[in-house]
């Protein structure tokens, strides 16, 4: 279970995050759709402390973190129940798929190096690229990029995993395949909170759509509800302008 109350966050005099709440039961896909900068990105920097909110409350699963009163003990053990997927994968360039992936096993969660190394291969395995478990990043399209990050997080077995705009920086042609795998994640019953302009993916994978605009959450919905018969004008706007993909 992830609980998101009233979550405030702002840079300087700018407030980006205006009392954001969401619920989000185990299992469950939650997609956020919306315009770029209204705040969808860094709500999820903040579930995870990447970026710290001015206030507001964060629990996943048992733990409860309080922005007004939290400490860094917490915030590790925040982020060993979260895992990110970024837009621009984040990979260190100097190491190869597979030690991107034993990565955060041996450094965050202290695993022995041969136990990583084989949790690293099977979740290569598992997105399609355990040919290229020795390659370097340099060597890799965007599309298998993105999808040795998702290795990385499911690696870290977290509770939910949390997509920033997965498919935005991906040639079109690429989005496909990022998005096959995202599917079948889902299939698996993973917590997924996913931002994204995929429309057409959220329709189809999504249990519930939040669309956000200027830091707070216009409406939400079933997908079938919020995507097809929107309530507010302002939601009807945003998706008769954006162009739906066939995935």
């Amino acid at each position: 279970m992830i609980d998101i109350i009233d979550l405030h966050k702002a840079f300087k005099k700018n407030k980006v995050l205006k009392g954001v709440n969401l619920h989000v039961d185990p299992g469950e896909v939650v997609i956020i759709i919306g315009p770029s900068g209204s705040g969808k990105s860094t709500m999820l920097r903040c579930i995870n402390y990447l970026e710290r909110p001015n206030r507001g409350i964060i629990r996943v699963d048992d733990l409860k973190v309080d922005a007004r009163n939290v400490h860094s003990k917490q915030i590790v053990a925040l982020r060993n129940k979260t895992a990110m997927v970024f837009q621009h994968y984040n990979l260190f360039k100097n190491k190869t798929v597979v030690e991107n992936v034993m990565e955060g096993l041996i450094v965050a969660q202290k695993m022995d190096k041969k136990l990583a190394y084989d949790t690293g291969v099977s979740y290569l395995e598992k997105v399609g690229l355990l040919d290229k478990l020795n390659e370097y990043p340099a060597k890799l399209s965007g599309g298998q990029k993105q999808r040795v990050g998702i290795a990385r997080a499911l690696a870290l077995n977290p509770k939910v995993i949390l997509f920033d705009e997965p498919t935005s920086a991906l040639d079109p042609e690429l989005v496909g395949e990022v998005l096959e795998v995202m599917k079948d994640v889902a299939k698996e019953g993973m917590t997924m909170i996913v931002v994204t302009h995929e429309i057409s993916f959220a329709r189809e994978v999504a249990d519930h759509v939040y669309f956000m605009d200027d830091g707070i959450f216009v409406e939400d919905g079933k997908p079938s509800e919020l995507i097809n018969s929107p309530r507010e004008e302002r939601t009807r706007r945003f998706l008769s302008r954006v162009t739906l993909r066939v995935t």
